[in-house]
């Protein structure tokens, strides 16, 4: 039976930094989300696993409000957002409390979305400097300290041009880092990679598992999933088929679907 066959359980242990209650995603005529349920609670790594177009990468958007949904709750740190107008017409109706919400939900993309004219060093820094208004001097201390935890200390003056493809990647988790969010949102970090880089990125987002930060992680990296994760989420076609520890979804898998798509995971 789905998950979504039951209502939400109430939140136990620590407090959820990020929320979602039975949202639903339209694009026009397409269902994406069909009433999704999930939290993130502090420290803690939730990862979202499901075929293309079970609509992962959508309901991290939609976290971030970087998508606009139709129906259902986003709420950041107890704070529900506010909305005005309904359906396809649903806008969030306060632009200060989005704004502070998205700089405290970083987000990591995988196509890394570095500035290509800026440094690394000048990448890290931009958005802690004109968004948040953070002193010169105070940011590139962090921002340095940051590269050094990434492992490309060294790369602070390169291009982006420069960097393979997992010190960019690297340098786009520092990038978040340096905005001191509430939550990392990792979205399909090492699709980009080859197998090689992928395992640089990996190491720098174990390494902050171990840390205990708050990570919302879209992943097709089942290994990295088991892993890292407190809690996974099994999607499909726009609903949660199931979820639970990892141990649990990936040693002994109840549905039928989510069977059927390790099987095709392992046999890839």
């Amino acid at each position: 039976m789905s998950t979504t066959d039951t209502a939400p359980q109430p939140l136990e242990g620590p407090a959820a930094v990020i929320e979602i209650r039975d949202l639903h995603k339209s694009y026009g005529s397409l269902d994406v989300l069909k009433g999704v349920s999930i939290a993130a609670r502090r420290g803690q790594v939730v990862s979202l696993i499901g075929s293309s177009g079970s609509g992962k990468s959508t309901l991290l958007r939609c976290c971030n409000l970087l998508e606009d949904s139709q129906q259902g709750e986003v709420i950041f740190e107890g704070e529900p957002v506010r909305w005005q107008g309904e359906g396809l017409a649903r806008r969030p109706s306060d632009r200060a409390q989005v704004t502070r919400i998205r700089t405290n939900l970083s987000m990591v993309f995988q196509q890394f979305n570095l500035w290509s004219h800026m440094t690394i060093l000048q990448n890290v820094m931009e958005a802690p400097v004109t968004v948040l208004g953070k002193p010169k001097a105070d940011t590139e201390r962090a921002a340095r300290r940051y590269l050094e935890k990434v492992g490309i200390g060294d790369k602070a003056e390169a291009y982006p041009a420069q960097l393979s493809g997992g010190q960019q990647q690297r340098a786009a988790i520092a990038r978040a880092l340096c905005m001191e969010p509430r939550a990392l949102l990792f979205d399909e970090p090492t699709s980009a990679l080859d197998p090689e880089l992928q395992q640089e990125v990996v190491k720098v987002i174990k390494d902050l598992a171990n840390e205990h930060r708050t990570m919302l992680l879209v992943t097709h990296d089942m290994r990295l999933a088991a892993d890292v994760s407190d809690h996974v989420v099994f999607l499909h076609k726009g609903r949660i088929e199931e979820e639970g520890p990892p141990a649990q979804v990936f040693g002994a898998p109840r549905t039928e679907r989510l069977q059927q798509f390790l099987r095709a995971g392992a046999a890839a």
